[in-house]
């Protein structure tokens, strides 16, 4: 294949400092494995609102179309809360998804050894934690019609529709099991099938995609509520979760702090494969803006160092290259770095956000 080629939108808040980490470690692997990546940069959210007015030019977009891969840093600040709903920094993020179509959306919920005391809950629940949950990102209550806020009699009414057709739900569903099949090879799919007449429907396409072409894949399906109850009670049951765009926006958040720091967490948004053979992709940190610690050094860049790391496993096929980076971060943290967001050891002092980058740079070395 030709040279690879990776878009990257830093964003708003802590995106920059994070970002720039990736940077050193991109430019780590060209010196130091000969991996060249064709890397471009623009603007999202509310830095490019502040450039041209819109939350993502149109300019940008065409360039995300066209690239193998997006890594996107972070959106949004206060500065921002008092625009119109239309140019929110966040519209700018919806916008990538929804016209790259990237349907599938990979969020890992890891739990690394040396951090399974920061978790909220005992280290026996969640040491060795290792799920994914694989979440629908383009259809659903998010987007769907109609919806507003309307005048009926005497009040406002707001509405959203929950909607997704069969083949929305097909594809995704293909992309969990897919992806289980490369794991331990069981999804659990997670909906509303008692109350609501979408989570029929998917009920019933998901097993009726198992029944035809995955039936090696051990397959469950959950209450979406109960699900939530059974990630903070027993998380290991799982490996992938396969669920809607409104309950995977609830239960990965819930899993991301089953590992103790959302400043740990990436996450891949997948689309059909291009002319290439690779998928149309978008990367990026689980994590928000951070605006109350923006520019002061103490942003963790592991969540975006390990987006980057996907976007070697599933854009780039350099999956052994993938695996050394994330040896890398896991050695850092077995030594006892931490920034800010990881500490808890008495007498620990922080490293800052290109401290971490130093050491796991350092550790890449080391694995030479």
């Amino acid at each position: 294949m030709s040279t690879p080629s990776l878009l990257i939108l830093p964003g708003d808040g802590i995106g920059p400092e994070v970002m720039e980490q990736v940077r050193r470690v991109i430019g780590w692997f060209d010196d130091k494995r000969g991996l060249a990546i064709d890397v471009s940069e623009d603007l999202v959210g509310g830095a490019a609102y502040d450039k041209h007015g819109v939350p993502l030019a149109d300019e940008t977009m065409a360039k995300a179309q066209e690239v193998d891969a997006v890594l996107l840093g972070a959106v949004g600040g206060p500065k921002y809360d008092n625009l119109d709903f239309s140019v929110k920094p966040e519209r700018g993020l919806l916008r990538l998804r929804k016209e790259m179509d990237l349907f599938s959306n990979l969020r890992p919920a890891q739990c690394f050894d040396a951090l399974a005391d920061f978790s909220s809950l005992k280290r026996d629940i969640v040491a060795g934690l290792d799920i994914v949950i694989v979440r629908e990102l383009t259809s659903g209550v998010y987007f769907g019609e109609p919806r507003g806020i309307i005048e009926e009699g005497n009040e406002r009414v707001g509405i959203n529709t929950q909607r997704y057709t069969e083949s929305e739900i097909e594809r995704v569903a293909r992309s969990a099991f897919e992806l289980a099949r490369r794991r331990s090879n069981k999804v659990c799919s997670m909906e509303k099938a008692n109350v609501m007449e979408s989570g029929i429907l998917w009920r019933d396409v998901v097993n009726e995609v198992h029944q035809a072409d995955y039936a090696d894949v051990e397959l469950s399906h959950m209450y979406a509520d109960n699900g939530a109850m059974q990630l903070v009670r027993a998380p290991k049951q799982f490996d992938v979760i396969l669920t809607d765009n409104l309950f995977g926006d609830i239960l990965s958040d819930c899993a991301a702090m089953l590992t103790g720091s959302l400043g740990m967490l990436p996450s891949a948004s997948l689309g059909a494969p291009m002319e290439n053979g690779r998928p149309k992709a978008m990367y990026e940190p689980v994590h928000g803006s951070a605006p109350d610690i923006t520019g002061q050094g103490k942003a963790n860049p592991i969540a975006c160092i390990l987006s980057f790391a996907m976007a070697l496993r599933y854009s780039f096929d350099q999956g052994a290259e993938a695996d050394r980076l994330e040896a890398a971060i896991e050695g850092v943290l077995a030594d006892g770095v931490r920034t800010a967001d990881l500490l808890g050891e008495e007498g620990v002092t922080p490293v800052s956000t290109s401290g971490m980058g130093d050491a796991i740079l350092a550790k890449l070395d080391a694995s030479l």
